[in-house]
């Protein structure tokens, strides 16, 4: 028996069937299941037609992984939100601004740290 790509199993306890071993007492050549002797007429397993499929998860791969980073949009009123921290707004010198962070690359690289001046409202954005 040579089924090549395939792996056939008994029908009787499920157990790998192995093409080698045949009945010594018959003279028939038939496949023989080790665990519970069950016996099998090789030309039972000709013309069997293989089918595979996966997941698109399978094979995981640097292209797919791109593809599936995390979008994230913002309201204007949701960018105001957040901790208020002494930082110099680099566009009217105020003090004082609103920060939040978000991690938008792979997790072993820092977050982005989002910032919005409490007084005149420009923003920008550092990488950690």
């Amino acid at each position: 028996m040579s089924v090549v790509g395939s792996l056939i199993f008994c029908l009787q306890c499920g157990n790998l069937l192995d093409g080698t071993h045949s009945s010594h007492e018959n003279s028939s050549k038939n496949v023989v299941c080790d665990q519970c002797h069950a016996s099998y007429n090789p030309t039972k397993f000709q013309n069997l037609k293989v089918v595979t499929s996966t997941t698109e998860n399978s094979f995981p791969s640097k292209i797919r992984a791109k593809k599936s980073l995390v979008k994230t949009s913002l309201a204007k009123n949701e960018l105001k939100e957040g901790a208020i921290i002494n930082e110099r707004c680099p566009k009217c010198d105020n003090d004082k601004m609103h920060y939040h962070t978000l991690q938008l690359r792979s997790a072993d690289e820092g977050a982005t740290v989002f910032y919005t001046c409490t007084s005149c409202g420009y923003r920008f954005r550092t990488n950690n």
